[in-house]
């Protein structure tokens, strides 16, 4: 998987000279450099050429959303055959949780989060750790941590034609990855079982997995688009599912925190008990 630029024009003007410069920095070592130019003076184009002679996967931030769009689909033209994705905050409305001590009043957090936007997050996340030919264009919030990518790396589940598994065991380990059943209308991060087959819905919004159980074994997996209901699957040897949230904590991990939980929680409350405090 490499970076193949597509494009019916050539490097022209100053720009031969700018990736020269910008691709010989890069492989010295160079962390800092600044590509001058107005508008319209193909910044973009200078860029997709760095990037398809440095070969490396590629994070591209802009300080807005409508911005961040434009370079989305300027990169997505550019690199047809690469994973182009767009990583921006998911929230439509965010209400932080307030106490206001004047009328002991508590405002609870709300927030109201755009699926789609969502799914594209995780076909972000899903790309970085399978290709290496990954372009994120993003806005600002990806610098905002979205859990460890280790533990969501670790967490996914591997699939492979001719692996002993139940279909209880798999709806299991679905669920355990934050995946709900669901049996009527199901979305991304849903699945549903019909017969021998169960059906996985890709957090990333555009694919479904059709998985067939026989005598305790997978004998089949198989992919298609979601918006193409009717065309035919694509045979898959191997498939690695990745959690339906980015938040996941491994259950080892999860044992510890509860009982460091525990712990501090014992102090504080004779803590509060000599103050004569209410609990």
């Amino acid at each position: 998987m490499r970076f193949v630029l597509k494009s019916q024009f050539n490097p022209n003007g100053d720009q031969p000279s700018a990736i020269k410069t910008l691709v010989e920095n890069l492989n010295k070592g160079i962390r800092a450099q600044t590509l001058l130019g107005v508008t319209g003076s193909g910044k973009t184009f200078t860029v997709a050429n760095v990037i398809e002679k440095v070969q490396k996967p590629t994070l591209v931030m802009s300080h807005n959303k409508t911005l961040a769009a434009q370079l989305y689909q300027e990169f997505k033209e550019l690199f047809p055959e690469s994973a182009v994705h767009y990583f921006v905050s998911y929230y439509d409305y965010y209400q932080p949780e307030a106490y206001m001590p004047q009328s002991d009043t508590y405002i609870e957090k709300d927030a109201k989060i755009n699926e789609l936007i969502d799914a594209l997050r995780h076909a972000s996340t899903a790309s970085l750790l399978t290709r290496n030919d990954v372009i994120i264009v993003s806005s600002v919030s990806c610098i905002y941590g979205i859990g460890n990518p280790e533990s969501y790396a670790r967490a996914s589940l591997e699939l492979t034609v001719g692996d002993v598994c139940t279909q209880k065991q798999l709806i299991t380990r679905l669920v355990s990855l934050q995946y709900a059943r669901n049996p009527l209308d199901p979305r991304q991060g849903h699945f549903r079982t019909r017969e021998n087959r169960v059906e996985i819905y890709l957090p990333s919004g555009e694919e479904i997995i059709e998985l067939d159980i026989e005598k305790n074994r997978i004998s089949s997996i198989a992919r298609r688009l979601k918006r193409d209901i009717n065309t035919k699957s694509y045979q898959l040897k191997i498939l690695r599912v990745f959690p339906a949230k980015h938040f996941i904590t491994p259950h080892d991990s999860l044992k510890l925190a509860i009982q460091n939980i525990r712990q501090e929680l014992a102090t504080r409350l004779d803590e509060l008990k000599k103050q004569d405090q209410s609990l």
